[in-house]
C-alpha cells in the first residue's frame, strides 16, 4: 500500500473519531456516589428512588446491576448489565460481593427454599426411583446437568415455579412474579393503583421486612399453609357460590376457587410469616437439609411456655422478643405492634392425657386435605419445562378426587401426635406415544402437616375421641360387638391398576394395620392398642364430657365402668 494511500486512510480514520466526538453529548458533570464511586449511568437514571441501604446515590446503579459505570455510551453502559441482581445465577457478583451480603449466599443457595431437595428426593422416593427419601437432589443439580426421569420431569413441569432459582418474569401474570433468587422475599414495589405502563417506571425497592404476600406466591399450593393462614381455603372448582348466575370471583391462580373460613389466630392478630420465622430458618444456616422439619427451628413452645421464652429448638433467641415486666412481648416486624406471649393454659394444656399432644393436634382447627391426586402423563404431547423454559416430550396434567378441610387426621410422629393430611396420594396414568395407555401405578401417603390454622379454644374432647377419620379410620361408623370394637367405612376406595386402593381418607384400619405410607420412616397412624383407648375415652365422654371432671383424675385404661362391662 502506497504511502499517499495510507495518509489517506489515517485521516479518514481522525475525521470519523473528531465527527463522533462532536456527535456524543457527554454529561456537563462528573456523577459520584455518597461511598465515592463514579458512576456515569446517574447522568440519564436521574428519577429512581430506592430504599435508604440501596439508593442510587448511594450505590449508583452498577454495584448492582454491573454494566459499565464509566460508558457515556448507553450501548456500552448497559453491555454485561443484569435486569435483577438477586437472581442466585449472578447474586455472587452483585448481593453477594464483599462488603454486603456475603455470608448470606452459601446459605441461600443451600436453603431448602433454593434446592428442593426434600421434594425432589421424596418424589422419587415415592415413585421408587430412589431407595429413600434422603437423597441429594437439587434445582441448581437439575439445572447444570438436565438430568430428567419421570419423577424429576413431573417436578420440572408441574412443580418447578416454586423455587428460588426461578427466573423472575419469565412467565406471564403470577407466575412471573415467582422467584427471583434474593428478590423473591426482598422485593416491594409501590404501584398498587397504577396502570401497567406507569408501573413499569416504578423501580422496586428492596426491604427486610419481608411483605406475607411475597411468602404466600409459593407457599399457596400442596400443603397450602399460606393462603391456609389467612383463612382462604381452595375449594372444589365448580366456582360456587355463584354471583349473578356466574361463577365465583374468588379465584387463585390457577383456575382455583376458595371459600373463606377461619383465619390462624396470629394473623388475626396483625402477624405476619416473619414475625414467628427466623432468618436461618427462611434463609438457610448453610446447611443442605434434607426435610423441613431440620431448617425449621421455631415450635409454639419458642414464644408459649413456662420455660425459656423466645428461645428456638436449636438455641437460638427471637431478635423480636424482649421481656416487659414480668412476663414477655413479642413485636411486630412490620408495625412495631407488641404482643403479649401467654403461657400454655394450666389445667388443659398440662392436663396429663394430653402429654403427647402437639399443640397443632387440638389447636388447629382445619386443614386442606386433597384426596386422590390422578396424575396423567401424555408421551404424545409436549409441556413446558420451567426449568429450560423449553417445550419438551410429555404432558402432564392432574385432578383430584376430592377436596375437604374438616376435622384433621391426626397420626404419630416419633412420640408425638400431630395431624396429618393426604400427602401424595398419587394415582399415575402413562400414556405412549400414539396416546394409548401403557401402563398405570399409584403411590398412597398420608403427610404430617403443621397447617397454620391455630385457634384460641382446641378441639373438644369428642371430637377426637369418637371422630372416627380424625383417628385415621376415615368417615364412618364405629361399636362395640361381643367386647370388640367394629367399623364400617364409606370411602371404599378407588379402582387402580393393582385393584382396589385403599379408602383415601383411611390411615389404618380397625384392627391397627396401616393402610398408607407414612411421609417419614416414623409417622404411623394409631396402633391397635390407642384406638382401643381412644374409643374407650369417648364412651366415657357420654357422661364425663369435660376434662375437669373428677372422674378424669388418675384415670387409667383399666378403669372399671359399668357401661364399658356392658358393651355400650
Amino acid at each position: 500500500m502506497s504511502p499517499k494511500i495510507t495518509l489517506l486512510i489515517l485521516m479518514l480514520v481522525v475525521l470519523a473519531l473528531i465527527m463522533k466526538e462532536n456527535m456524543t453529548k457527554r454529561p456537563d458533570q462528573l456523577y459520584v456516589t455518597t461511598t465515592g464511586q463514579v458512576e456515569m449511568c446517574l447522568s440519564c437514571h436521574t428519577t429512581e428512588r430506592l430504599d435508604v441501604a440501596h439508593d442510587t446515590k448511594v450505590l449508583g446503579c452498577s454495584t448492582c446491576h454491573l454494566g459499565d459505570a464509566l460508558a457515556i455510551d448507553k450501548g456500552m453502559a448497559h453491555k454485561g448489565i443484569v435486569v435483577n441482581p438477586g437472581d442466585l445465577r449472578v447474586v455472587e457478583r452483585t448481593c453477594g460481593v464483599e462488603g454486603c451480603h456475603a455470608a448470606d449466599v452459601k446459605k441461600v443457595k443451600n436453603s431448602l427454599m433454593a434446592t428442593n431437595r426434600g421434594i425432589l428426593a421424596t418424589l422419587r422416593y415415592y415413585w421408587k426411583e430412589a431407595p429413600d427419601q434422603n437423597g441429594m437432589f437439587s434445582v441448581e443439580q437439575l439445572l447444570e446437568s438436565g438430568e430428567t426421569s419421570l419423577a424429576i420431569d413431573y417436578y420440572r413441569k408441574l412443580c418447578g415455579t416454586c423455587h428460588l432459582w426461578k427466573k423472575r418474569g419469565d412467565l406471564p401474570g403470577f407466575f412471573g412474579e415467582k422467584g427471583g433468587g434474593c428478590t423473591a422475599c426482598h422485593y416491594q414495589k409501590d404501584d398498587e393503583g397504577l396502570s401497567p405502563a406507569e408501573a413499569k417506571k416504578i423501580h422496586p425497592k428492596i426491604t427486610k421486612k419481608v411483605p406475607m404476600k411475597n411468602c404466600i406466591r409459593c407457599h399457596n399450593r400442596s400443603g397450602r399453609i399460606g393462603i391456609s393462614y389467612t383463612g382462604i381455603y381452595e375449594s372444589e372448582n365448580y366456582g360456587t357460590p355463584y354471583e349473578d348466575g356466574g361463577m365465583s370471583s374468588k379465584e387463585l391462580p390457577g383456575n382455583r376457587y376458595y371459600l373463606e373460613i377461619t383465619e390462624d389466630i396470629h394473623h388475626k392478630k396483625g402477624m405476619t410469616c416473619i414475625d414467628c420465622h427466623t432468618r436461618n430458618e427462611i434463609m438457610g444456616d448453610g446447611t443442605m437439609y434434607a426435610h423441613y422439619e431440620e431448617q425449621v427451628e421455631i415450635k409454639c413452645a419458642t414464644c408459649h411456655t413456662t420455660g425459656d421464652v423466645g428461645v428456638t429448638r436449636k438455641g437460638e433467641k427471637l431478635n423480636n422478643v424482649t421481656p416487659q415486666g414480668e412476663s414477655y412481648v413479642l413485636k411486630n416486624k412490620l408495625t412495631e405492634k407488641l404482643y403479649p406471649l401467654n403461657p400454655p393454659k394450666s389445667g388443659v394444656c398440662d392436663f396429663s392425657g394430653h402429654d403427647r399432644l402437639s399443640c397443632d393436634s387440638c389447636h388447629a382447627s382445619w386443614v386442606p386435605q386433597c384426596y386422590g391426586c390422578h396424575v396423567k402423563y401424555d408421551r404424545s404431547e409436549t409441556d413446558l419445562d420451567k426449568l429450560t423454559m423449553e417445550q419438551t416430550e410429555g404432558w402432564w396434567s392432574e385432578g383430584r378426587s376430592y377436596i375437604r378441610y374438616e376435622r384433621p387426621i391426626l397420626a404419630v410422629w416419633g412420640k408425638r401426635v400431630v395431624i396429618v393430611t393426604p400427602g401424595c396420594q398419587d394415582i399415575i396414568t402413562l400414556l405412549d406415544e400414539n396416546g394409548g395407555e401403557d401402563k398405570q401405578f399409584s403411590s398412597f401417603t398420608m403427610a404430617a402437616i403443621s397447617p397454620h390454622t391455630t385457634q384460641l379454644k382446641g378441639r373438644s374432647c369428642s371430637e377426637c375421641h369418637t371422630n372416627t377419620k380424625v383417628m385415621g379410620l376415615g368417615e364412618g361408623r364405629v361399636w362395640r360387638e361381643d367386647g370388640t370394637w367394629k367399623f364400617a367405612g364409606i370411602d371404599q376406595g378407588v379402582e387402580i391398576a393393582e385393584g382396589l386402593s385403599p379408602p383415601l381418607d383411611a390411615f389404618v384400619d380397625i384392627e391397627g394395620k396401616q393402610l398408607q405410607r407414612g411421609s417419614r420412616a416414623d409417622l404411623r397412624p394409631f396402633n391397635k392398642d390407642e384406638l382401643g383407648r381412644i374409643l374407650r375415652v369417648g364412651l366415657c365422654l357420654e357422661c364425663h364430657s369435660d376434662y375437669t371432671d373428677k372422674a378424669w383424675k388418675g384415670y387409667k385404661p383399666d378403669t372399671v365402668c359399668p357401661k364399658w362391662q356392658e358393651g355400650k
